[in-house]
């Protein structure tokens, strides 16, 4: 990743801040965005700081605006862009005959329409350089999950997207990577958008038993630097989960059921 310029989205925490310190480490040119301006900034002079090449845009990915704003500031400071990391998104829990529109809403702007407005405006220097564009999915992407609607429909748009994309550009050498990077450990579920849109607050789930962001990081340096077209990662949760979509989709909608109704006061009831 030598001099490669790389944007990445939703850099503040979680994936985005893991990639952009395993990114940074192998030599790539940052464009790091966020919501969060006063995190971006620490997170700038941290990588600065260790002698890093970076710039920080705060970028509302659900706003057109500013992603063509984050896309100009990157040209600006480097002429050029390699890789578009579209990892910003947010979730929720919440059954759908429960939740606010808005809350779905919400969600096909951040996780859907943020890919879409940054793919848009980065793709014409991508196709140049025959670079990647990298969409952050999810397993959610591959199967529904009760009690995440809005979430499952928005990764379903994002790959639906982002292999048309890949078709398009068969002939142009562009490299597109889907990845799904299974339960990680991150603040996505603190966040989540609950059935009136306020946050959930604190996460259902056992952070410390899952992976760590900077492993999702390295593998995802990995994948992208073998072209790769997805990436599914964790075996359970993960690769199993879209062999059973494939075998056996009634007995996986099942345990995809069960499972989520275990959750600590889940809204998905028996």
């Amino acid at each position: 990743m030598q001099d490669k310029v790389i944007i990445i989205t939703g850099a503040s925490s979680g994936i985005g801040l893991a990639c952009a310190r395993e990114f940074a480490q192998r030599g790539a040119k940052l464009a790091i965005a966020a919501r969060s301006v006063d995190k971006l900034a620490e997170i700038e002079q941290e990588l600065k700081s260790n002698g890093h090449e970076v710039i920080a845009v705060g970028t509302d990915v659900s706003i057109e605006a500013d992603c063509k704003h984050l896309v100009s500031e990157t040209l600006k400071a480097y002429g050029r862009i390699d890789i578009l990391v579209n990892n910003a998104g947010i979730s929720m829990r919440a059954r759908f005959e429960d939740a606010d529109l808005n809350v779905l809403k919400q969600l096909m702007d951040v996780n859907f329409w943020g890919t879409v407005y940054c793919t848009k405006y980065a793709l014409p220097s991508i196709l140049e350089n025959k670079g990647s564009v990298v969409g952050i999915s999810s397993i959610a992407g591959y199967v529904g999950l009760p009690g995440r609607s809005g979430y499952s429909a928005s990764k379903f748009a994002m790959q639906g997207f982002l292999e048309t994309i890949r078709i398009e550009n068969l002939k142009k050498d562009l490299h597109v990577l889907i990845a799904a990077p299974g339960f990680t450990a991150s603040n996505v579920r603190k966040v989540a958008l609950t059935a009136d849109g306020s946050n959930q607050g604190v996460t259902p789930r056992k952070e410390e038993k899952m992976m760590s962001a900077e492993e999702v990081a390295v593998h995802l340096a990995h994948a992208i630097l073998k072209r790769k077209r997805t990436l599914i990662l964790t075996f359970l949760e993960g690769k199993f989960t879209v062999f059973l979509k494939k075998i056996a989709p009634r007995l996986l909608e099942k345990l995809a059921f069960d499972h989520m109704a275990k959750e600590p006061n889940s809204p998905v009831h028996k």
